[in-house]
């Protein structure tokens, strides 16, 4: 599960980083919603954490705004303001749920695993390409009905690519499914580990393709 934290003061955000991170999921931060806004634009979120308060102002009508045009990402706003107003307000523009400065980094961590699950929708459709089918909702593989062990990072490219067959996924896009965070450099060999273990673990005819200077493709 991949978060987005956007929090001005530094010590807080590192801290809200490394309780995250530590607790198993993909971490990306922001210090100001100009940030926020371009990490939305090119990545995909679980969850959204938002102080209220930010340098170029109040992220509740941010995440009004946002809501308004369709984004259903779920949102949980941190604050100092802890009046039964501003909870409402929160909860009235999209928020999950609304957090009272201070608090305990646990009680964070479990409102965050709290609203990813929420975030989820149903239960996925199970992918095919040639012989090889991947049930999400089962974390199932299999290629030719024989049950294949794959790795978590291993199931999550797996399933990016066969989300597109025959469609080039760039490395970043790779990077990103994998829950790898954007830090990760699409340079190095990180994502080309997983698809050489990938292309073993299929076995023959391979199926999965590079595309020079963009990425991968799986096709059959």
């Amino acid at each position: 599960m991949r978060v987005l934290i956007t929090e001005d003061d530094e010590n807080l955000r590192v801290a809200l980083e490394g309780a995250l991170r530590g607790a198993g999921f993909a971490v990306d931060t922001a210090a100001d919603l100009p940030f926020a806004d371009e990490a939305l634009f090119v990545n995909s979120y679980d969850c959204v954490v938002f102080d209220r308060m930010l340098p170029s102002g109040d992220s509740l009508p941010y995440v009004r705004a946002r809501r308004a045009r369709g984004w259903s990402v779920p949102v949980l706003f941190l604050t100092a303001r802890d009046t039964e107003a501003d909870r409402v307000a929160g909860l009235r523009v999209g928020g999950g749920d609304y957090l009272v400065k201070p608090f305990a980094m646990p009680e964070l961590v479990a409102r965050v695993r709290n609203l990813c699950r929420v975030g989820l929708v149903g239960p996925p459709s199970v992918l095919r390409c040639a012989d090889v089918e991947l049930d999400p909702g089962r974390h199932r593989v299999t290629r030719g009905g024989v049950l294949l062990t794959l790795a978590r990072k291993e199931f999550l490219v797996l399933q990016r690519l066969m989300a597109t067959p025959g469609v080039a996924v760039a490395r970043q896009d790779l990077l990103s499914a994998g829950a790898w965070d954007e830090a990760a450099d699409p340079a190095s060999n990180v994502l080309d580990v997983v698809i050489a273990a990938l292309r073993r673990k299929l076995h023959e005819p391979p199926l999965i393709h590079t595309v020079r200077g963009v990425g991968y493709l799986i096709s059959g």
